[in-house]
């Protein structure tokens, strides 16, 4: 019989991770992973149980090969005509955040399970964050492999 965790059991905990000189893909799969809870034992695909995030230094994200000045994102106002089209470069010179949160977003499940999980990731432009207080576990990407990802 499978094992469900119950709402009481959700303990979440809090993580910071320095985007400093990463790769904006990688990087956005190792934040699903802890967002989903999928980096928890009692991962159950239809509950919120993850984990929140706190990227910070986000003006300092970098894109692979020529994808910072190639990528398109497309997205329709709704109107006849209305598609618009905008790069990385365009993004990040208006607002640095966005292109991290488009990547993680597009991994989430669409609907009000993957709004509600990605509230849970918090990214801020520079050192300062104000959730300090929540004494975040702070990932060092470079030493972080994937298939040893944060467990418990």
């Amino acid at each position: 019989m499978t094992k469900f965790i119950k709402t009481e059991e959700i303990n979440s905990k809090w993580y910071e991770i320095d985007a400093k000189n990463a790769v904006v893909g990688r990087l956005a799969t190792i934040i699903t992973k802890i967002i989903r809870g999928k980096n928890s034992a009692k991962y159950t695909p239809h509950m919120d149980h993850g984990d929140f995030v706190v990227v910070k230094n986000i003006e300092q994200i970098k894109f692979t090969g020529q994808k910072f000045e190639n990528k398109k994102y497309y997205r329709h106002t709704g109107y006849p005509g209305g598609i618009k089209e905008n790069t990385p470069e365009k993004l990040h010179k208006k607002r640095p955040q966005e292109i991290l949160k488009l990547a993680v977003k597009r991994m989430l499940p669409s609907g009000p399970l993957g709004k509600k999980q990605l509230s849970k990731l918090k990214i801020y432009i520079g050192e300062n964050h104000p959730h300090s207080a929540q004494n975040p576990i702070i990932i060092k990407l470079n030493e972080l492999n994937n298939k040893n990802l944060i467990r418990g």
